[in-house]
């Protein structure tokens, strides 16, 4: 009878890890997705940036060019 007692224990155990698991993959597989869909709308704003400080440096070295 305490056989049977463990068995169930250790099946039940292994059911909740399973679940545990399962939860923890699907929370990284959102991650991952939700971090792709940040990059991609952070992007343009990043090319922007770099843009927007390209510029300023090559007028920044424009007016710093004495002639």
């Amino acid at each position: 009878m305490l056989l049977i007692v463990w068995i169930a224990v250790v099946v039940l155990a292994l059911v909740v890890l399973g679940a545990v698991a399962y939860g923890l993959f699907g929370a990284f597989t959102r991650l991952g997705r939700e971090a792709a869909a940040l990059e991609r709308e952070v992007r343009p704003v990043l090319q922007q940036v770099q843009a927007t400080a390209a510029a300023a440096e090559a007028r920044r070295d424009r007016d710093d060019d004495p002639r």
